[in-house]
Order: C-alpha cells, then sequence, then structure tokens
C-alpha cells in the first residue's frame, strides 16, 4: 500500500506486526494463542511447516504444514523461511511470503515459536517483531502441566522438564516476560501488550500526513 493510499482523506493505515510467543513447553503459550486468535481482529496464525509428524486431531495446512525432511531443507536451502531450528529432533520453520503479505496488508501475525526461532525471526523482520516470553509459576506446576496434558510418555516429559531450565534462561532476550500463573490474566496481559504496539508511531503509515492535516500546518 502506498503511503498516498494510505493518507486520503486523512486517514491512517497501520503496518501489521509479528507477535512472537515463546515458552518452555507446557508453560502456557499454546493456550493464551489460541485466547487472543479468537477474541482478535486482525490477528492471523502463522502455519509452520515442519518434519515431525502429525499429532491426533491436526490437520495439515491448518495447525501444521507437514513436510517430508528433503522438502523441507528445499525451502531452507532456497530461504523462502524466515525462521527454522531443530526441536526434539524436528525442524520447524516458518514460510516467508504469507507473512509478508500479511503484514504488509496491516494483519498481525501470531508465532508460536522457541527461543531459536525467536532469534532469528528479529534478525529477518526486525522492528516488526513483538517478543513475549511465558514463564510457568514454578517448576512443579510445570511438570503437573506437562503431565496433565496425557500426550507424553514418562521420559518425554523428564526431557522436557530438562530442557526448560535452557530454554528460560532466554528470557532476557524478549521484549516483555509475562508469568502463567493463572490462563485468563496471563493472556489479559499479552493483549494488553498487543494493543499497545498496535499504537507504535512507526506502525502507522501516513501518520505525519494525519497531524499536519489535523494542526493545519
Amino acid at each position: 500500500m502506498s503511503e498516498a493510499a494510505a493518507t486520503e482523506g486523512s486517514a491512517i493505515a497501520r503496518r501489521g506486526l509479528m507477535l512472537v510467543l515463546s515458552s518452555p513447553s507446557g508453560a502456557g503459550k499454546s493456550s493464551i494463542a489460541h485466547g487472543l486468535l479468537a477474541t482478535e481482529a486482525g490477528l492471523q496464525m502463522s502455519v509452520s511447516v515442519t518434519t515431525r509428524p502429525p499429532r491426533p486431531g491436526e490437520i495439515d495446512g491448518r495447525h501444521y504444514s507437514f513436510a517430508s525432511v528433503e522438502a523441507f531443507a528445499a525451502l531452507a536451502d532456497s530461504g523462502r523461511l524466515l525462521e527454522h531450528a531443530v526441536v526434539f529432533g524436528n525442524r520447524y520453520g516458518t514460510p516467508r511470503e504469507p507473512v509478508e503479505a500479511a503484514l504488509a496488508a496491516g494483519s498481525d501475525v501470531l508465532f508460536d515459536v522457541d527461543w531459536q526461532g525467536a532469534q532469528q525471526l528479529r534478525a529477518s523482520a526486525g522492528d516488526d517483531v513483538v517478543s513475549v516470553f511465558i514463564l510457568p509459576p514454578s517448576q512443579t506446576e510445570l511438570e503437573r502441566r506437562l503431565r496433565g496434558r496425557g500426550q507424553d510418555s514418562d521420559d518425554v516429559v523428564r526431557a522436557r522438564m530438562a530442557r526448560a531450565s535452557a530454554e528460560m534462561s532466554h528470557w532476557g532476550e524478549y521484549d516483555y516476560v509475562v508469568v502463567n500463573r493463572e490462563l485468563s490474566a496471563a493472556t489479559a496481559d499479552v493483549r494488553a501488550i498487543l494493543a499497545a504496539e498496535r499504537l507504535r508511531r512507526r506502525r502507522q503509515v501516513g501518520l505525519a500526513a494525519f497531524v499536519a492535516t489535523v494542526s493545519g500546518t
């Protein structure tokens, strides 16, 4: 969208943002993401491509795009992924084209990625990224949540708990940190972050022309 078109009739358009949520597995980022998507107009989920097999109930192209190792490598090698990482032996990545199109159209894109993905997104997209790290209230509660999902074996739960400390050591790399003591409160905190970041001056295309119109200068 051109600035001339955006400012016609003293209108202000907005460039979309990339809202990045990270946390150790079980800390609640997926539940927070679902809550935001259910209530926030103009927010869409980034659909990652992955080499892991689908879990029960997951739909290809909706929850993830499932790809072979060879197909994933071709995407990464051709620069068509904004970020990619290996997590628990499987590869995950974010296709570039749909994200860039959404931002240009003024839509916000939500990402559920680990710290490696967040670093790469920041390197690729700079000021378009708003990053939030979700912390559990305690190790005990984190383990309870992991076991309560009933999806993973004891060995997998132990591996996720062992990995959690290393993941949480990256909290200082994020713009915001939210402790998920209670889901609705944590979701409200992230919603407030999104509302504030949408009003950032640099995201409002045509703001200078609008101010000139209002002030008569």
